[in-house]
């Protein structure tokens, strides 16, 4: 595997340095470790029909996209109230 230089604020690679020291890791296998944990879009959209699809086979629950936005809405309400009482 070859290496890549990514260039970042030196607070933010101290900071990562540290997490990764703090898992017996250097900073290389950190990121390296971390990038495969991540999701791209593409793949969390992937993830995310494959769960819509499973729900659907499993109860019939198939909410159009405007009850995903209500329901979102209603998410984030809750959410708020507990974070911001």
């Amino acid at each position: 595997m070859s290496d890549a230089n990514v260039r970042i604020p030196v607070e933010a690679r101290d900071r990562l340095a540290r997490i990764a020291a703090s898992e017996g890791l250097s900073l290389r296998a950190y990121l390296a470790q971390l990038a495969e944990s991540l999701l791209t879009p593409e793949e969390r959209a992937t993830r995310a029909e494959r769960a819509r699809a499973a729900l659907r086979e499993w109860n019939g629950y198939d909410p159009t996209p405007a009850e995903e936005r209500e329901l979102d809405a209603e998410l984030d309400r809750r959410l708020a109230t507990v974070v911001n009482p």
